[in-house]
């Protein structure tokens, strides 16, 4: 039985979620998992296996805004950032000194590599997508993970290798040498199965990500959900909050679902609305719906871009918050324009291949 540290970042729910099957697979090999994390990431990974030792392991201070202006406040956080990172190298290396570890898998998190145990880093975003008058930042952004993408034996990538299929579009393309002799590209990541159940819910409405903006998305969404015809649910995406009540007749609040809760309702759903987060969008490839409406996080490049790449490649609607009209948007969401993701290797056979051609080596 080999050792394994997993440390998932903590902006929004995404990085943990999607590090469930790859937990699941560990443990059924056998394999003993320790969990490295805090806030809600933590959290929600201490309720999906409880019998794994977890540590609180601080992460990076989320630069989000109340406007829409992330960006210039992101590059002023820079050096902020930098010198998060050499804390959390500290912070790393009193964890090894207490326990011995066979393998650390990082969850997008650059300060959590060891230079005498193998290190492996899961991240989908490779390049980055800046306004022109950033792309002196962009470069210099690439450079850098193309230098601490070089500290780990290999970055996985929950992704298609680049091309028409790939989910992540220009996001998920190696950007350096270092990081394209590193990269392997599992196919996506999700916790979320495909269920043989009817859909007889007509939204489910997914409300995920960092604060403040998270809450001003929940205040939007609950002032216009009255305006649309059908069953829904709203998960507020809050896992320590135990606000679940009846909103209307047709429209039930729920603070927070486990991994299964969450499955089954996306599975019911006809129609999904949620924030266009890379792990959202992974969980509807593997579920194969045709219908959603995805609205990005005000100012955070990565949804606003693939939002747009969807919308070019005629896969699903967007729209930003500050001009949703969700009866309207959702009309628009079901229009025979938008056919859905194509069709992609599912999550099981993802994480078995990983686990053989990445992961084995260094655990057997």
């Amino acid at each position: 039985m080999a050792h394994v540290l997993i440390s998932s970042l903590n902006w929004g729910l995404g990085h943990a979620t999607r590090d469930i099957p790859v937990i699941n697979k560990l443990l059924d090999q056998h394999h003993d998992v320790t969990i490295a994390a805090c806030g809600n990431a933590l959290a929600v990974l201490e309720k999906e296996f409880p019998e794994c030792r977890s540590i609180t392991f601080p992460d990076y201070p989320v630069p989000y805004s109340t406007s829409r202006f992330f960006l210039p406040k992101f590059v002023a956080f820079f050096p902020l950032m930098l010198r998060a990172i050499s804390d959390e190298r500290k912070h790393l290396s009193s964890i090894l000194a207490k326990n011995k570890y066979d393998l650390i898998i990082s969850d997008n998190r650059l300060g959590v590599y060891s230079s005498t145990i193998p290190s492996v880093f899961i991240t989908h975003q490779l390049h980055y997508h800046l306004p022109m008058i950033f792309w002196p930042v962009e470069l210099l952004a690439v450079a850098m993970n193309g230098y601490l993408h070089g500290k780990y034996r290999q970055v996985i990538v929950p992704d298609n290798p680049p091309g028409p299929t790939a989910l992540a579009g220009k996001l998920s393309r190696p950007g350096t040498d270092e990081t394209q002799k590193r990269a392997y590209f599992s196919g996506i990541l999700t916790s979320t199965r495909q269920l043989d159940i009817r859909q007889d819910l007509d939204y489910l409405v997914m409300i995920s990500g960092p604060e403040p903006q998270r809450t001003r998305l929940e205040e939007i969404l609950m002032n216009q959900i009255h305006e649309i015809e059908g069953t829904s649910v709203i998960l507020l995406g809050s896992p320590r909050n135990n606000d679940n009540r009846k909103h209307s007749k047709n429209c039930q609040v729920m603070a927070y679902a486990s991994t299964r809760e969450k499955e089954y309702l996306m599975n019911r759903a006809k129609c999904i609305i949620c924030r266009s987060g890379y792990t959202s969008l992974m969980e509807i490839a593997e579920l194969k719906k045709r219908h959603a409406l995805f609205i990005p996080t005000p100012g955070q490049t990565e949804q606003e871009y693939l939002s747009w790449y969807y919308e070019k490649k005629g896969w699903f609607h967007s729209q930003s918050q500050y001009h949703l009209n969700l009866p309207e948007d959702i009309r628009l969401a079901h229009q025979p324009r938008y056919t859905g993701f194509p069709s992609v290797p599912s999550t099981r056979e993802n994480v078995n291949r990983l686990y053989d051609r990445v992961l084995a080596q260094y655990l057997e």
